[in-house]
């Protein structure tokens, strides 16, 4: 196998207008020391340095293994969780070091839509207390406006008006996944963080949920971070998708350009993982398996996390880790050898 040394050069940072929301060097790292006087503390790198942007009215898909960080980043930009070093900025302003009232007031106009529709929601409360409820934190609506708001909240998700007084027990998964979308709507948000929505739900369901979120974005002009561990899903639904592996984005393009060519080799085993209906092109096409598991966050691997599972990692890559870089337009890739810079792609290899 060919391994010339042959890099990519960057490009220059695309230009455009300031972003919605920025993450700057997002990490969080969980403490697991074991005992109580343990001198030397162990800590679980969950997130370990993010860095994007979310364009306005833009879908941002996030995809990776079960426990590459994922959630935790949803999470941390609603602040769920608060970050252990970074910024997190939200139309100019550093969510992180917001606190009390400024930061209630804030969380009106980011939103949370959950994986579990039935864990999410109170079991001891009827549906339209549970679409009221934000209605009433922030004192938005009262009386007959509040009664108005949440049977239209409820017509834009597809329910009906009688189902008001039902408890979450009485509603199919698909149901109670449109009555958590209502309640994430209820305070016209600018930002709705989706952490795998679809995931617990029957494929029949899933397009219906995903083509309902795509109506409410283009209808109320919302912007999506869709988090999901299914690239069918995010392709469906994103216009730039994040590759996330081992609490680091290691890809970041538009979704024409990902599935099209993609340049990290972790991203290319992902999309060889992809079911392929037609049946001449599933036996024609060459499956590229990863080795081995995930390696632990506590302890992640020197160098190029990804180097431990990588058919083309060399002595570089287990002792520098590669600068997340702009190598074509609107193409981020952290890789000392992307597929294109003459190692060949996985396909020919």
């Amino acid at each position: 196998m060919n391994k010339a040394k042959t890099a990519v050069k960057p490009t220059q940072q695309s230009k455009s207008k300031s972003p919605l929301l920025e993450l700057k060097n997002v990490k969080k790292h969980f403490d697991v020391t074991e005992g109580w006087f343990t001198k030397e503390r162990e800590y679980l790198r969950a997130v370990d340095g993010l860095n994007f942007t979310v364009k306005k009215g833009e879908t941002l898909g996030i995809v990776g293994e079960s426990g590459c960080g994922k959630s935790t980043t949803g999470n941390l930009i609603v602040r769920l969780l608060d970050p252990t070093e970074g910024e997190i900025i939200f139309e100019g302003e550093d969510l992180t070091k917001l606190e009390g009232e400024k930061l209630r007031q804030k969380r009106r106009d980011i939103q949370m839509i959950f994986q579990d529709p039935f864990s999410s929601l109170n079991p001891r409360m009827r549906v339209f207390e549970l679409i009221a409820e934000p209605l009433r934190t922030h004192q938005t609506h009262k009386g007959e406006d509040l009664k108005k708001r949440v049977y239209e909240l409820m017509d834009t998700v597809g329910l009906n008006e009688e189902m008001a007084q039902r408890f979450p027990h009485e509603f199919s998964g698909g149901q109670r996944q449109r009555i958590g979308i209502a309640r994430a709507l209820a305070l016209n948000p600018k930002l709705i963080v989706c952490d795998e929505p679809v995931s617990a739900l029957d494929v029949s369901i899933q397009s219906q949920i995903l083509n309902l979120l795509q109506r409410l974005q283009k209808e109320l002009e919302l912007t999506l971070v869709f988090i999901a561990h299914g690239l069918p899903a995010v392709k469906h639904i994103s216009d730039r998708i994040a590759v996330m592996y081992l609490g680091k984005v290691v890809e970041l393009t538009t979704r024409e350009k990902l599935f099209a060519n993609p340049m990290h080799p972790y991203t290319e085993g992902l999309l060889s993982a992809v079911p392929v209906p037609d049946p001449e092109v599933r036996e024609s096409r060459e499956r590229v398996v990863l080795k081995g598991d995930i390696p632990s966050p506590v302890n992640p691997p020197s160098g190029c996390s990804f180097h431990t599972r990588c058919p083309f990692a060399d002595e570089k890559c287990k002792q520098e880790v590669p600068e997340f870089r702009e190598l074509k337009p609107d193409h981020f890739v952290s890789c000392h050898y992307p597929l294109e810079s003459g190692k060949g792609t996985l396909q020919n290899n």
